[in-house]
């Protein structure tokens, strides 16, 4: 994070009374109970977003991944994703009461983490704007594997060092900040620190489910995607495993279930081939899950060029 002299001291006012303002909307958002607070978010996202651009480029990948469904199925699945995002905010304003409540998270085939902790070496967690993706790590945490995770930085260092806080029980391990932050840009260090902090036996996990410019061109959906090769590029490279998860809201409450499902690992004398195969493979699994609850995917970020 930027060092206070780094920042101007016009620019550094704004990013204060920023940060006070959402402290003082979390506060807001916590005098009510959890589910009521959800509700609420979500019946105004639903009214609202459809009136946001991102509401189109939601539709427009709804139809490119489900040409087979009404223009009415697909604006249904597209107000039901901003209701859910809805939720997922507040939910994240109150991700200690979450965890603090065992009753409020499944885990579906996570047995064989505790069971292999101990000398399963390094691995990769990836997962997917699905359901509450904040929670996708719990399992893994729970089990006692001490993750670390990797996220987008917040331009306001203040924000950025609060929800970095807010995430510590998620990601024991510590976190890796990617992107431009206030006064320094850390992309290419975090891109040199996850390498080594793996190869030394590390876990680490991180969404992969956005377009990424400089990305492998594998199908999702039917059409080329650029996406994130970095998970096959470190597993395929230090002989890391990869697991990759998902985290489904159940109901229309903060209830959830995190399916984590290991990925085999191709190795062969193409170590390019073997980073495309995997990277491929990861998408699949993602269509095949989005298929399963479309509403509960963020259809409004960029996947296709």
């Amino acid at each position: 994070m930027a060092k206070r002299s780094d920042i101007p001291p016009l620019r550094d006012l704004r990013y204060r009374f920023e940060y006070l303002g959402l402290r003082f909307l979390i506060g807001l958002v916590r005098l009510l109970p959890l589910d009521l607070a959800a509700t609420i978010s979500a019946k105004a996202w639903r009214l609202l977003a459809p009136h946001n651009r991102r509401h189109k480029r939601a539709l427009a990948n709804l139809e490119r991944a489900f040409p087979e469904k009404s223009p009415e199925e697909r604006e249904r699945i597209a107000r039901a994703m901003w209701g859910n995002l809805g939720r997922v905010m507040v939910e994240t304003m109150n991700i200690d009461r979450i965890l603090n409540d065992p009753g409020r998270l499944h885990t579906t085939n996570g047995h064989w983490i505790t069971r292999y902790k101990e000398k399963m070496g390094p691995v990769l967690i990836v997962t997917m704007h699905m359901g509450n993706w904040e929670l996708g790590m719990w399992p893994v945490t729970l089990a006692g594997v001490r993750p670390a995770g990797v996220y987008r930085q917040v331009k306001n260092p203040y924000v950025d060092r609060y929800l970095r806080a807010q995430r510590q029980r998620l990601y024991p391990g510590g976190l890796f900040g990617r992107g431009r932050a206030a006064g320094q840009d850390e992309t290419q260090k975090t891109a040199r620190l996850i390498m080594d902090y793996v190869r030394q036996g590390g876990r680490l996990g991180f969404i992969s489910d956005l377009y990424d410019a400089n990305g492998i061109a594998v199908p999702f959906f039917g059409y080329p995607a650029k996406s994130m090769p970095i998970a096959a590029m470190i597993a395929r490279r230090v002989g890391a495993r990869i697991w990759i998860g998902r985290c489904i809201r159940i109901g229309n409450r903060a209830c959830f279930d995190v399916n984590v499902n290991e990925l085999r690992i191709p190795r062969t004398s193409n170590q390019a081939e073997d980073i495309r195969s995997i990277t491929a493979a990861i998408q699949r699994h993602f269509e095949i899950w989005i298929r399963e609850t479309p509403e509960q995917f963020m259809w409004s970020n960029r996947r296709w060029s």
